[in-house]
């Protein structure tokens, strides 16, 4: 008897710290929230506008306008709340500085460029919070999709599709927003969802060996962001990534992921994907 109430001590503990956790940090998650959605809405007025300024970086990858709008906003809202900044759109800044950070924000402000510059709606604002190289926060917005996905620690993964309630104070949005997981199980199909843009033989060897359980594999393909958020509301059952994407590409998806109850594991290790690493480039990895 004495194990069991040390253990019910132990689990009403760890519900305790919790919930101080977030009690702490939820004006920054509101803060990060709101961030993301202004961020949305400067790249929708781009977006709309068909001006998008397009240019090339170094490594050849598209960069827009709306990009850079966005980056401004998020930086100059989060700055409010003195945890370091690291962006695609900043990510000169040298890991022996880094490296020090117990905790800091992970940004993509535009996350699936080519997918914006096609105009088919599938690109994302991303901003995580990492502490000890772990994502624990997180919120992905598409916002041509009107979604907002958010993983909270000690609360669990949402999604809001209700724009008039975004703005809205963190606990009364989430009222307003479904629990993910928030689909079924397919009976019959195996569903394997996969990059738009980055489908390559790695990735085809990996769905045909795959044990699906006597289940059809059904292939979805889906930009940004967005595949990994398949995941967590169920709409997938798995999402292969055997291509480069980098740390601020998966950080904010991975933790709506963890708050899912599923998770993101390195196809070499097994091991949960880590960030602030001194190459910021992901290994391979799996979302189920």
């Amino acid at each position: 008897m004495l194990k069991h109430y040390k253990l019910i001590e132990f689990l009403s503990e760890s519900r305790i710290d919790h919930f101080n956790i977030f009690v702490c940090m939820k004006s920054n998650y509101t803060l990060a929230i709101q961030a993301a959605i202004q961020a949305g809405k400067a790249i929708l007025e781009v977006y709309e506008s068909g001006d998008f300024g397009i240019e090339s970086k170094a490594d050849h990858s598209p960069l827009t306008l709306a990009d850079k709008k966005a980056n401004g906003i998020i930086e100059d809202m989060l700055k409010e709340t003195a945890i370091p900044i690291l962006s695609e759109e900043g990510k000169e800044i040298p890991f022996m500085n880094r490296s020090w950070w117990s905790r800091f924000w992970l940004v993509d402000p535009l996350d699936g460029t080519k997918e914006f510059i096609k105009r088919n709606g599938e690109f994302t604002v991303n901003i995580a919070l990492v502490e000890e190289g772990t994502t624990r926060f997180g919120v992905v917005f598409a916002p041509v999709l009107t979604e907002l996905y958010m993983g909270i620690p000690g609360r669990g993964a949402y999604l809001c599709s209700k724009e008039k309630y975004f703005n809205q104070p963190l606990d009364y949005l989430l009222q307003f927003s479904d629990s993910l997981p928030n689909r079924t199980p397919d009976e019959e199909k195996f569903r394997v969802v996969a990059s738009r843009s980055h489908y390559n033989e790695d990735t085809a060897a990996f769905v045909n060996a795959m044990d699906t359980g006597g289940k059809e594999v059904s292939l979805v393909s889906k930009g940004s962001s967005l595949k990994l958020c398949m995941v967590a509301s169920g709409e997938a059952d798995i999402y292969p990534r055997l291509g480069p994407t980098m740390e601020w590409d998966t950080a904010a998806a991975h933790a709506v992921v963890k708050a899912s109850g599923k998770n993101v594991y390195r196809a070499d290790t097994g091991k949960e994907l880590e960030y602030n690493k001194e190459n910021l480039l992901n290994p391979y990895f799996v979302v189920k």
